[in-house]
Parts: structure tokens; C-alpha cells; sequence
């Protein structure tokens, strides 16, 4: 590791006893807890460690709980019969309880000691895989962020603190360890990391830490699509969506993992910018309220101003309007996922709730009720509220097709003009007299 990635490591960690922290045991996760005690009456050191212990420490209820040890992969293998290991970069232990896995990793060192065990292999600063063993002390200094390098001791229930966490947890700050440029470039989604870090926590970034961003936010174009999607849903779908974009924004990052929204809201669009926050909104509240949400929906808030725009201009180019949502929708799709992997589940979802917006404007009795029957109905339906904002017309179209759905069948019916060429702009219409066909075989003379 570079010497001025390094922090100064306590010789002796100042130590908080139980009786002076607010962790208690049973705010642990039993899987958990059975780790963290099997390790122990093996004879292994064993923590909590990580976002864990910080969120216990700030009152939270963590989801995840990770463990750190002295006890390598193999080692902890061997005393787990439901474990397995996984990673290459980072090799690591994954204890399975059911629907629950704790994650088991041995004391990472810095590799500047002859006696360190593993490999590390860096390539342009970046560490492409990284399994060498080391103290507690290394591995501290190893971590992002000082408030994520806190362990919890099962021994005696103390918090052991090795590089100023607690000092920032009471400032609520984020202190990268070590000189920031270094570390990012060691590995560029600790960026993405602090942003979503000082958004769910409300803590401010200290300037030392978000100074480099502009010059290195380009290194996440080197990232893995697929570690950015995952980074992408624990931003966007853990309840702290709507803060997690602002700090995005904020912090200049947005464009190096959306462009495509960045470029469309740079325009000044203020009513895509109501949408995509509205929408980030009303998914908080639905995770807030443990209902179900859908990254599909998600994405296409997000990308749906270059969506919109590029459809319009090849309309206006003459091109047939369901080949120009079809293509622009592609395009953008294509861009996206070159920066965040998104599964094909969830784009094919996508494409459907974008290529269904310009059917609501259609009112005719048999496009309503195929529109109506449609699998993603609902989605482009909710999609279409969230566009409101753009025009009182889409305003009055989204009132118009919700008072449609409270209505029976037949209602709704009679009510529709029969046959084509109606637009949004006149829903109750009356229906156009239709001249009577002849009966075949005849030719109308006596």
C-alpha cells in the first residue's frame, strides 16, 4: 500500500467499554451472535464490524451484519457446515442461515510485512484482487471510512476504536482514512460509497474526502457494470432514494453513472426534475410503509427525459412514432447499461412502461380496454401521474384514465367513442355515425 494511503494506527485502540456505548446484544442478528461466539470458543478473535456497529451506535437496526476474524477462509470453513467461500478479488467467508448469510472476512493486511499471508495484485493503482492477511490494526486502516472501522468485541462486549469513528460519529463527518486520491483510485465506487453514505446518515463529507471527485469521478467508467448496479439499488432502493440523488448531484457524480439523466436535467427541464424526484419520493414512502418496489420503475424515472426528447425528435424526423420510441428507448438502454448493468428483466419492463405513455392519449372504447389489460398497466399508469407536472393536459389525462379504472365495464363502455381518431384532448366525444354497410349480394335497387 502507498505510504500516504496510511493513517496513523493507535498502538493501544482507545476502547469503549459496554457500559458506555448503546449496542446491545439484542439488537444482533442471532446468526450473527452463533458466528461470533463459535469463533470465539475456537479460539479466534471475532467483531462486528463495519456499517453494523456504526448504525447500532447511531440508534439504526441494521439489515446486514459483518464479521471480521484472524481466522482465514478455510479456518472459518472448517467450523461452519453451512458455509461457503466466495470472491477472487476479495475472498471471503458467506455463513448461510436461511434467508439470512453473514459474511465472514479474515483481517486484511497492508502487505509491507514479510510475514503477511496472500496475494494483492494492483494494476494503475486500482486493486484488482487483494487476500492478504494481516492484525486488526492493518485492517482498520485498510477500511473506507473512519466511522465503518469500529469493532464490536464479543469478548467483552467493548468497541474498539483504532482510527478516530467515534470522534466522527459525534461530528457526523466522513473522514476518508488515508489520502483520498490514493484510495480512490485503489477503488473508484468508494466516491459513490460516500455519497450515499452521507446521505443516509445525514452527515456532511469532510472536503478533504469529495475534493478529488471532479478529476477522478471519470475512473467510474472503469468500474464493473454489474458493482454499479448493485451500488445503483442500495442508493436508490434502501429508503433514501430522493436524499441519495441530491447528494449525487451535489457532488458532481451524477453524470459519471447516469449521463444520460444528468444531460437531460442540464437542459433545465424543471418538470423532468419533478418527475424523477417525485419518484424517488413515493418510492422512500413505499419502502418506508414495507410495501414492494421495482427497480424497472426506477430506471425508467430516471432515463425517461432522454427517452422523451430523443422520441420526439425522430417523430419529428417523420420517422412512425412506435419506431421511434422503440429506437430511442434501445439507444438509451444501450448507453445505460455500458455504465450500470441493468438485468434484461427489468429493462424489457422498462421499454413497456416508456412505449405505453404514448397509448394514453389514444381513448378509443377498444385501445382503452386492451391499454386497460395490459400487463404493465399499473406501472405506466403511475408513470403517467409522475408526468403531471410536464403539462395541465397530461394533468387532466391522468384524472381522466383514474376515474376511468373506478368505473364498471359497461359504464366505461358506453361512455367511449367507438372508433379511431379521438385524441386526449376530448375523452367524452361523442362517437361518429357510422354509414350502414350493405348486405353482401345485393345492390340496393328494387
Amino acid at each position: 500500500m502507498n505510504p500516504e494511503a496510511r493513517t496513523s494506527v493507535t498502538p493501544v485502540p482507545a476502547i469503549v467499554p459496554r457500559e458506555q456505548h448503546v449496542i446491545s446484544r439484542k439488537n444482533i442478528s442471532k446468526a450473527a451472535l452463533r458466528v461470533l461466539y463459535r469463533l470465539h470458543d475456537a479460539g479466534y478473535d471475532a467483531f462486528l464490524v463495519g456499517g453494523a456497529v456504526r448504525d447500532l451506535l447511531l440508534g439504526g437496526h441494521p439489515k446486514d451484519f459483518d464479521v471480521a476474524t484472524n481466522a482465514t477462509p478455510d479456518e472459518v470453513k472448517k467450523l461452519f457446515r453451512n458455509c461457503r467461500l466466495i470472491g477472487r478479488r476479495f475472498r471471503l467467508a458467506h455463513v448461510v442461515f436461511g434467508p439470512e448469510i453473514i459474511e465472514v472476512a479474515t483481517f486484511r493486511g497492508t502487505g509491507e510485512d514479510e510475514a503477511s499471508e496472500g496475494e494483492r495484485h494492483i494494476v494503475d493503482g486500482l486493486i484488482v484482487r487483494d487476500n492478504v492477511w494481516g492484525s486488526i490494526e492493518e485492517d482498520a486502516v485498510r477500511r473506507d471510512f473512519r466511522v465503518n472501522a469500529l469493532y464490536y468485541d464479543i469478548s467483552d462486549f467493548s468497541v474498539r476504536d483504532y482510527v478516530g469513528g467515534m470522534q466522527d460519529l459525534n461530528d457526523r463527518v466522513l473522514h476518508l482514512i488515508g489520502d483520498p486520491a490514493t484510495r480512490y483510485r485503489e477503488d473508484p465506487v468508494r466516491m459513490l460509497r460516500a455519497a450515499r453514505l452521507a446521505a443516509k446518515l445525514g452527515f456532511s463529507i469532510d472536503p478533504k474526502a469529495s475534493a478529488p471527485f471532479a478529476e477522478l469521478g471519470p475512473l467510474l467508467g472503469d468500474a464493473a457494470p454489474a458493482r454499479l448496479f448493485d451500488e445503483s439499488l442500495k442508493m436508490f432502493l434502501a429508503g433514501n432514494g430522493l436524499k441519495s440523488f441530491r447528494m449525487l448531484e451535489q457532488c458532481g457524480l451524477l453524470k459519471f453513472l447516469f449521463p444520460a439523466t444528468a444531460r437531460a436535467l442540464k437542459r433545465g427541464d424543471e418538470a423532468l426534475r419533478s418527475l424523477i424526484e417525485q419518484g424517488l419520493a413515493n418510492t422512500d414512502q413505499r419502502i418506508a410503509e414495507g410495501k414492494s418496489v421495482t427497480p424497472a420503475f426506477l430506471f425508467a424515472v430516471l432515463l425517461w427525459g432522454e427517452v422523451r426528447d430523443l422520441a420526439h425528435a425522430w417523430v419529428a424526423k417523420g420517422v412512425d412514432g412506435n419506431e421511434a420510441w422503440a429506437r430511442a428507448a434501445a439507444h438509451v438502454v444501450g448507453e445505460q447499461c455500458q455504465r450500470v448493468a441493468i438485468p434484461r428483466r427489468f429493462t424489457i419492463t422498462m421499454e413497456e412502461i416508456w412505449s405505453l405513455q404514448p397509448r394514453f392519449e389514444q381513448v378509443q372504447r377498444k385501445r382503452v380496454f386492451r391499454l386497460m389489460a395490459h400487463p404493465r398497466f399499473r406501472a405506466a399508469f403511475d408513470f403517467l401521474l409522475l408526468r403531471a407536472a410536464e403539462s395541465p393536459a397530461l394533468r387532466e389525462l391522468g384524472q381522466w384514465w383514474a376515474h376511468a379504472q373506478q368505473l364498471p365495464q359497461d359504464v366505461l363502455a358506453s361512455a367511449l367513442p367507438a372508433g379511431a381518431g379521438t385524441s386526449a384532448g376530448a375523452p367524452g366525444a361523442a362517437p361518429r355515425k357510422r354509414r350502414r354497410r350493405k348486405p353482401p349480394g345485393k345492390s340496393g335497387s328494387a
